[in-house]
């Protein structure tokens, strides 16, 4: 305090600021330091620094400005009687100061010193200011009018009654003259909170001439008014209906998406509610910002839940938004599309389906990828709800096939799915699909169209289309050729060639340059099926090619001899392929015994007449009937979404309404408690369940320092998504003041400490919350470590506590998702971080064991759980998750209970993620989970 003291007589006025901020820091430490306010009375307050006004303002703000009680007023005030607090003397001349800048010739520094006076509370300081603030709303600078106008009714607010008894008329004789939009809106802002009388005067005088010409701000304000009046009388909606709808039309995106939705909170009407809509149409095409549109479409689609017909008529314009490059945005666009989608005007929206795949397929970028994944999935969903639509979309799909990415798959599983569900497509679809047959060069996608082609091929053209599939394959044995040698000097390696050059100042220096000879270009005419066979060694390919010949072959009722042949050479050709185990997949290499079997029976179809007549019903017709009950229990897994809103009501309609105030004394004196009062003291206590928001607090609670410790800590962690919170209860354990206290953190991981905590001063066995924020960035594990530094008071010797470490769980980040099964594959495939685990667990029971991990790790179980009936012995199974970061978490359980092993389970647990962090923070986690069942309390 005397260190400051002194550099506060400074004549440097950057002393005199390091002073004062050190002064302001202490004194929201808890120090009084009484000797500083004279000081800066004497040396600071008549400055002209603008930065040092600006830290006096600040420091008038945390000074104590009553004079310490006495005993007595202590007592009395203790027995209830008011005490009136006394000013300390220096407080007169701090307002004298105060007035001196309220009457100062700069107008930015009477603007500042009268946005100071908003923060002021007390009655005897605002007192003798208040002709002043009076003659600012008078001064020619809108920057000094226009805080006049806050200072104004923030006085009126605290003391109306005393300082400002004439504050609301002052202030509408002030706005009839006023000029300046920022002033205006202030002066209606008093106005609507202190007289709504005045301000429904104004309004209606200058409803006519348009309030959206007095600026965003004030617009605004009457839409705050409007809301605030009809909540607490619904009868004055038609005084505002007017105005509201003239501000829909604002050039201001604030103030029409405001009263957009004040308008329709106000009014059910299908007018108002049509052109609130329309509103919000524009606002989406009209805003380029991404956060804009989201919310927008949030609105859309609370007003489609309600206004279905509505949101219909401007779904058009509503598809726009489609061509934004935001994958988020465009996810909502076609929720609400799918849902507003009718036979009306299902021509239009798959038009502009296929204008935004066709402007997808010409970029190549990770967003676009996504995109289209979710544009064939709306084209998909309307085909199957309309399938007059699906010819018309499937040429435009076809070209989809040829592509490597995981939208080729997706566009073969609804090919599918259309053939089947609608037979009089497949005159038209299968022929397409032959003829894209020669550009697949996905494996599984070729593996869906050769099942496609040998289950839908009618008969009449079978023999074309096995032709066609015998000339992409070639000719047998599956053998590849050897590789000429190339001769000296053909394909030689880079030359290095170094010259002299002259550079721009005119000295010499040497460059050296590599020269190789052109790549001869690459002339190979192999077709795609006969490259995934032989070059790539595809066991499953090859397989399925199979099996579709034979299913081809059996469609004719007279075996042809020819083609019989050629097929049996096809399958011993594929059996020599598998057994030569050139593949480079560990799980075709495994299957030989699977393709033997395979082709074999294909061989003694053909080739023996008993097996072809029991078997042909088989092949020709179990393939469709397992698709079709596939595909039905797809679709009734998908309507779930809608049920899950129809919740149960919290209370029936005839149900009796208890008013606990009008019960008899008796009544409530007894030990019968009504069932409303415990929902309501759990409603206040914040309890949904019994002690559940305690062991939510208390399992992130976590001890920082020990009890022999003489500063007890703990922590309690709070997440939100991307921010972490640290409320640190700091005890002092000893009979001393303990000053400068202050808990230095530190972080490991993708974290950063975004606010520190302050230095405090404890009294004796005193306690205090301090807060700490931190930011987290990805999921990977992170650790918060610190140290607790202090100075003991009786000893003046500075003291050091080390902290536990708190380790941030995974579990914090980890939401529950869905994804279909082709995406969970295509992901599968993509992501190289790999984190494998041994199950090793006291469970004995496939199923629990199962629902064990979903609940451990809070995710979505995407594989069907077997039926209680089920005896099988092996499960495996796909779990799904997404963290607040948008990283996926794939895993797979492959759990197997072995009789020899005493009924214990084995097998794996495999993670994948595209980062490193999430995969082994999971993998962790389930290593810790997994021994067994929790105990249940």
């Amino acid at each position: 305090e005397q260190d400051i003291a002194k550099d506060l007589e400074s004549s440097d006025d950057n002393v005199k600021k390091h002073a004062l901020k050190a002064a302001i820091m202490a004194m929201l430490g808890g120090e009084p330091m009484p000797r500083i306010l004279m000081q800066v009375i004497r040396f600071c307050i008549n400055s002209d620094d603008k930065q040092l006004k600006k830290l006096c303002m600040l420091y008038w703000e945390v000074v104590p400005k009553y004079q310490p009680l006495t005993s007595e007023e202590l007592l009395a005030r203790a027995s209830g009687q008011q005490v009136p607090r006394k000013l300390l003397p220096e407080m007169i001349l701090v307002c004298n100061a105060l007035m001196n800048d309220l009457n100062h010739p700069n107008e930015y520094v009477r603007g500042s010193m009268l946005r100071f006076l908003c923060k002021v509370k007390d009655e005897e300081i605002l007192g003798p200011l208040i002709p002043s603030i009076k003659a600012c709303l008078t001064h020619r600078h809108s920057y000094v009018r226009k805080n006049a106008a806050l200072a104004v009714f923030h006085a009126h607010k605290l003391h109306g009654e005393h300082l400002l008894p004439d504050g609301p008329e002052l202030m509408a004789q002030f706005i009839e003259t006023e000029t300046d939009m920022s002033a205006r809106r202030n002066a209606f802002l008093m106005l609507f909170n202190e007289n709504e009388q005045l301000a429904f005067e104004f309004l209606g005088q200058h409803m006519q001439d348009g309030i959206s010409k007095f600026g965003d701000g004030f617009s605004l304000c009457v839409l705050e008014l409007t809301r605030r009046v009809c909540r607490r009388d619904p009868t004055q909606k038609s005084r505002f209906v007017r105005v509201l709808f003239s501000l829909l039309s604002s050039n201001s995106a604030a103030v029409s998406y405001e009263a957009a939705w004040t308008l329709v909170s106000l009014s059910n009407a299908p007018t108002a509610v049509r052109a609130a809509a329309v509103t919000y149409a524009n606002l989406l095409n009209g805003q380029n910002d991404n956060n804009i549109q989201l919310i927008v479409l949030e609105r859309l689609e609370g007003l489609q839940k309600k206004h279905h017909k509505i949101v219909q008529e401007l779904l058009m314009d509503i598809m726009r938004a489609l061509a934004s490059p935001n994958p988020d945005i465009c996810e909502k666009v076609l929720q609400i599309t799918m849902e507003a989608v009718t036979a009306r005007n299902v021509s239009s929206v798959i038009t502009t389906l296929k204008r935004e795949l066709q402007k997808a397929l010409a970029e190549d970028t990770e967003k676009s990828v996504a995109v289209r994944h979710l544009l064939v999935d709306a084209i998909h969903e309307c085909a199957k709800k309309f399938p007059q639509v699906a010819e018309s979309v499937v040429g435009l799909l076809m070209e989809l096939l040829s592509t490597s990415d995981r939208t080729s798959l997706q566009v073969a599983m609804f090919v599918r799915a259309i053939v089947q569900e609608h037979p009089p497509l497949r005159a038209t679809l299968v022929p397409k699909l032959l003829e894209s047959l020669g550009d697949i060069t996905s494996p599984p996608v070729m593996c869906v169209t050769l099942w496609i082609l040998g289950e839908y091929t009618s008969p009449e053209n079978a023999d074309e289309t096995f032709d066609d599939i015998i000339k992409e394959v070639g000719s047998t044995p599956f053998v590849i050729q050897e590789k000429v040698k190339p001769k000296e000097g053909e394909g030689e390696a880079p030359k290095i060639v170094t010259k002299n050059v002259v550079l721009a100042d005119g000295t010499y220096a040497t460059q050296t340059s590599y020269t190789s000879a052109k790549p001869v270009e690459a002339n190979d005419k192999t077709p795609k099926l006969r490259k995934m066979i032989v070059h790539q060694g595809d066991i499953f390919v090859a397989e399925t090619l199979v099996s579709s010949l034979t299913k081809l072959l059996l469609l004719n009722t007279v075996p042809d001899k020819q083609r019989v042949a050629k097929t049996v050479l096809i399958c011993c050709a594929v059996t020599k392929l598998a057994e030569s185990g050139s593949s480079p997949s560990v799980a075709q290499r495994s299957s030989l015994s699977d393709c033997q079997e395979r082709c074999s029976m294909c061989c003694r179809i053909l080739l023996d007449p008993k097996t072809r007549d029991l078997l042909q019903p088989i092949l020709l017709n179990d393939g469709k009937k397992r698709l079709s009950s596939y595909l039905k229990k797809l679709a009734e897994s998908r309507p779930k979404k809608k049920k899950e809103d129809n919740t149960a009501p919290a209370s029936q309609a005839d149900d009796l309404i208890h008013f606990r105030q009008l019960k008899s004394m008796t009544t409530s004196a007894t030990d019968e408690v009504d069932l409303d009062d415990g929902a309501d003291l759990a409603r206040a206590t914040g309890y949904s369940k019994s002690n559940s928001l305690w062991d939510q607090e208390s399992s992130h609670c976590y001890p920082l320092s020990g009890f022999a410790d003489p500063v007890y800590a703990e922590a309690l962690v709070t997440v939100h998504d991307y921010d972490i919170v640290l409320e640190i209860l700091v005890i002092n354990r000893t009979p001393n003041t303990l000053a400068d206290l202050s808990v230095e953190l530190s972080t490991m991981g993708d974290m950063k400490i975004v606010e520190r905590p302050q230095s405090h001063t404890i009294g004796p066995l005193d306690q205090m919350t301090i807060r700490a924020s931190i930011k987290v960035s990805s999921t990977e594990t992170g650790h918060i470590f610190g140290t607790i530094v202090y100075t003991d008071m009786s000893t003046q010797e500075q003291k050091l506590i080390h902290l536990n470490d708190i380790h941030m769980d995974i579990m914090d980040y980890i939401r529950p998702a869905s994804c279909s099964d082709e995406l969970f594959r295509g992901m599968w495939a993509e992501f190289e971080w790999e984190n494998k685990v041994a199950i090793a667990t006291s469970i004995t029971s496939l199923d629990e064991f199962l629902d064990h991990i979903v609940t451990s790790t809070k995710m979505k179980c995407l594989t069907d759980k077997p039926k209680k009936e089920d005896k099988s012995t092996f499960l495996a199974a796909n779990l799904y998750a997404r963290s607040v970061f948008g990283e996926d978490a794939l895993v797979n359980v492959s759990v197997e209970k072995k009789e020899d092993n005493d009924g214990k389970l084995a097998g794996y647990i495999r993670i994948r993620s595209k980062t490193q962090g999430i995969a082994l923070s999971l993998g962790d986690r389930i290593t810790s989970v997994q021994r067994g069942l929790p105990e249940k309390q």
